[in-house]
């Protein structure tokens, strides 16, 4: 299948936030075909611009960065300390294979270890450890073998999994967020012909620790509309109420209703988000709407740039986000994609106008 040949070669490039060049790479390969500019700013955002019949200006985000380690010691026993880059649980790393970059541009295979249970101490044997206490064993036996091979404090590491097909139509692997959204956009484009506007599809970076991407395209863009692809937690699993699963999977792509934590709630467009609906129930698509308390997307930073900008959210349901094993059915995905598709190309001057209205009262 197209679709999933597409989000192995994502999922599996190597891309913790703010060293995202080798999904870079494959991004700009994948969309040159399919749009009249690709190219890449300052901060290595990737902008790929597809003229329109109209200079309105529609913005599609998904991000290219993954969570991630980066070392801050290096034991004079060769193991390495680390600090999250984005928002990882500790039960999700322990006994994990990684990939280590080194300062020569390669990567070196190590595991996540810690403490053995049979030395912990008395009664804290099954409790989770924090991300302080554990290391990375890339077989070195010392501080300057570790230096040796390209290895330092800085040096970065990601996840080391191959996407694998379930049976349903599930597939599980690394990074699904957000490879899985660049695949959804990507795909969406080969599809698109005749265009109402110009579409700046845009591949960002950073999104995991403050949708840092999201903010300088959009500056750069100025949007007229915008549509962010990112996943969203699909809860459906045993131990937990209907009410908090969220979203289902298999049930199609999610259009978001609000996200958001402690730092407050994003509200997308409700002009934009009916204009989604009503397209993806014209076009016979199934869809779920979503609230999701907690986490947000590049369309928080996008919205707000400016004078403001009406954005929305696209999502594909996706269990055991920000693990090893993240999960999603291939359908919803590539149903996601059909519907990024359709709204690119019905949302016309007039919608574009009426979006941008100021009611006064």
């Amino acid at each position: 299948m197209e679709f999933l040949s597409l989000l192995k070669r994502l999922s599996e490039a190597r891309g913790p936030s703010g060293f995202e060049d080798e999904v870079r790479e494959l991004v700009v390969r994948e969309l040159e075909p399919h749009v009249d500019e690709v190219y890449v700013d300052r901060w290595g955002n990737v902008i790929a611009v597809r003229r329109g019949e109209t200079n309105y200006r529609a913005m599609v985000a998904a991000h290219m960065d993954e969570i991630g380690l980066v070392v801050d010691h290096v034991e004079k026993e060769g193991f390495l300390r680390f600090r999250p880059i984005g928002g990882w649980s500790e039960v999700t790393l322990v006994g994990q294979r990684v990939w280590v970059k080194t300062r020569h541009g390669g990567w070196v295979r190590g595991v996540v270890g810690s403490t053995p249970p049979h030395v912990t101490p008395v009664g804290k044997e099954r409790e989770a450890p924090e991300i302080k206490d554990l290391f990375i064993d890339i077989g070195a036996s010392s501080r300057e073998e570790v230096e040796k091979m390209g290895i330092s404090v800085g040096s970065v590491a990601v996840l080391d999994r191959e996407v694998v097909e379930l049976g349903g139509g599930l597939v599980t692997g690394k990074a699904f967020d957000d490879r899985v959204g660049l695949a959804v956009m990507i795909y969406a484009m080969s599809q698109l012909r005749e265009v109402p506007t110009t579409i700046y599809a845009v591949a960002t970076v950073q999104e995991e620790v403050g949708l840092r991407g999201a903010m300088v395209t959009a500056e750069r863009i100025n949007p007229h509309y915008a549509i962010a692809i990112d996943v969203t937690i699909a809860a459906d699993v045993p131990g937990v109420s209907e009410r908090l699963h969220v979203t289902k999977l298999g049930r199609g792509p999610a259009i978001k209703v609000a996200d958001g934590g402690r730092g407050g709630l994003f509200i997308a467009h409700p002009l934009l988000r009916d204009h989604i609906v009503k397209i993806a129930e014209g076009e016979g698509i199934p869809h779920q709407l979503e609230v999701l308390y907690g986490g947000t997307t590049d369309a928080t930073a996008i919205a707000f740039r400016r004078e403001g900008v009406p954005a929305a959210v696209i999502s594909i349901p996706t269990r055991y986000v920000h693990s090893p094993v993240e999960l999603i059915d291939v359908r919803d995905a590539v149903n996601a994609s059909r519907l990024l598709a359709s709204v690119l190309s019905k949302t016309t001057p007039d919608v574009v106008e009426k979006l941008m209205e100021k009611k006064l009262k």
